[in-house]
């Protein structure tokens, strides 16, 4: 249990939020949400101690066992991974360390046999001789073999780190776990391993993260960072989201009734004020006015960009066909024997364990890699348009501002067109004038959407678009190509996004491909009894 009270965090004289009273009970799960900015991964910080409060203070039970998902993907570079997985328990980790310590000694006394038999006990009370087949068990369910559980964790690429990273805060069983974006660089199916762990979970958990199907599946508590407050909501993503606009419209209307009501009295006040006959009712009436309340409606510090793709022409019949692609990468076969062919309203999502293999195809329909056999065509009447997963080689130029750097695929140049659509991209004021070197993840992310919306594409080629993004921009994209009416061709980890968008799926193999019309979560059944 946490139980926070009047919690307040300000920075050079912007407060985060104030004057905050939670309390974080067992057996729950709370997702953490907010804009950019709002200060959710700082909360999780003062959670766990590392950052201090302004005002306020955190209550945890002394006997409750506090696990933090780690960010720092270097930091256990001169461990191995079974270490670094128990260091989850750091107590546990320590008597494993003195025990080691004691028996090494050369001259081993009496002392030392009755200090052995002491950590030996705690050893035990610790579950230190289930430790390894847990950290095996954990490895498993995130997609790694145990056979690296004594690799030094220098050895393994970053995509694993984060994964061992997630086994080391769910190591141990906890009593209160905290999660700072723990689906990033997850595939599905260990998302869906980590949803499965976290409902069987009995302690506190408190989650920041973006994937809303992750919010919707595991959390019971919505914790709402805005308006410069925390509040908590029972449910999950979804109620909290439906609950907070029907709440907001009645605040609406209830101030549209106020605000008639208003102008109806200052009318007669000011028709009768003057008519010695009326002056009494019209001084009543501007008593009654007086009593008019209106609900504050603050604006809120959520954005949601304006995202939207027009077509210049309609495709006609032929798309798009592809006949038995390979590729091999660094002597890996990345593809092999891939065939499709792509139909007009298609909305294909690309799965598949190996991201490599999404990139890859990709890169190649837009001509920057070429198969080392196979085939593939575009239709006569497509026009395409490519979000790369890496769009560094785009930002590299730091004498471009980012309204300059629109400019290079608008037809419009001028000034007030350029500034207005990056408005609606939520890049105002001087923000237009930053160089794009400098430009956040979230930024470029949304620099690459402005860019194909300029082109008017009717063909859209889209590799992981929602990474860096939080949920307002990743709800504007998801709504976006919702709406469009053209082909997309796209991968993602969102389970949500590809569950409202794609009316086809395309699974990726090492022999091949699997090509269904389904839904995502239809293809995930199939795919379950196809094993």
């Amino acid at each position: 249990m946490i139980i926070v009270s009047n919690l307040s965090l300000s920075f050079s004289g912007t407060t985060l939020f104030s004057n905050t009273n939670l309390k974080f009970t067992p057996d729950n799960c709370y997702g953490i949400i907010g804009a950019n900015g709002a200060g959710k991964s700082t909360f999780l910080k003062i959670l766990s101690g590392e950052l201090e409060s302004s005002t306020g203070e955190i209550v945890i039970p002394q006997d409750n066992r506090m696990s933090v998902l780690k960010q720092d993907h270097y930091a256990f570079d001169e461990f191995t991974v079974l270490d670094t997985i128990i260091m989850g328990n750091p107590r546990l980790y320590e008597v494993m360390r003195q025990k080691d310590e004691v028996y090494a000694r050369e001259n081993f006394s009496d002392a030392d046999g009755m200090l052995a038999a002491e950590l030996e006990g705690e050893f035990a009370e610790l579950n230190g001789w289930e430790a390894e087949s847990e950290a095996s068990r954990l490895l498993k369910g995130l997609g790694i073999d145990a056979e690296v559980l004594l690799t030094p964790m220098s050895q393994l690429d970053g995509k694993s780190k984060v994964k061992i990273l997630l086994a080391q805060a769910l190591f141990g069983s906890p009593d209160i776990i905290l999660l700072d974006e723990p689906t990033n660089n997850l595939d599905i199916a260990s998302i869906e391993w980590l949803e499965n762990f976290l409902l069987e979970f009995a302690g506190t958990v408190i989650v920041v993260s973006h994937d809303r199907h992750f919010l919707n599946t595991v959390c019971t508590h919505i914790v709402d960072i805005d308006y410069s407050k925390i509040q908590v909501y029972v449910g999950n993503y979804d109620f909290w989201y439906e609950s907070s606009q029907l709440i907001q419209k009645m605040k609406r209307d209830q101030n549209k009734k106020s605000e008639e009501k208003a102008k109806e009295l200052q009318s007669f006040i000011a028709r009768f004020s003057a008519n010695k006959s009326k002056a009494k009712q019209a001084t009543s009436r501007k008593k009654l006015l007086e009593k008019l309340t209106f609900d504050d409606l603050p604006e809120s510090s959520r954005k949601y960009p304006y995202v939207g793709f027009q077509m210049d022409r309609e495709p006609g019949k032929e798309i798009l066909t592809v006949e038995g692609l390979c590729k091999a990468i660094n002597g890996e076969q990345v593809l092999k024997d891939v065939s499709f062919r792509v139909n007009k309203g298609d909305k294909i999502a690309f799965v598949g364990e190996n991201e490599t293999a999404n990139t890859t195809l990709f890169q190649i329909l837009m001509g920057e890699l070429e198969p080392d056999a196979g085939s593939f065509k575009w239709g006569v009447s497509t026009s395409q348009s490519y979000f790369p997963k890496d769009s560094t080689t785009f930002f590299a130029d730091c004498d471009l501002s980012v309204l300059r750097w629109l400019a290079q695929y608008s037809k419009d140049v001028t000034e007030t067109y350029l500034r207005g659509f990056l408005g609606r991209m939520l890049f105002s004021g001087d923000d237009v004038m930053k160089p794009v070197c400098v430009l956040s993840g979230g930024e470029r992310v949304r620099c690459m959407l402005s860019r194909m919306m300029l082109f008017g594409a009717n063909s859209l080629v889209m590799d992981q678009p929602t990474n860096h993004l939080d949920l307002e921009s990743i709800t504007a994209v998801n709504n976006g190509l919702v709406d469009f009416k053209g082909v997309l061709l796209f991968s993602s980890h969102d389970h949500e996004f590809i569950q409202t968008i794609a009316n086809r799926i395309i699974e990726l193999k090492e022999e091949g491909c699997i090509d269904r019309v389904s839904s995502f979560d239809e293809y995930l059944e199939f795919a379950k009894a196809s094993v």
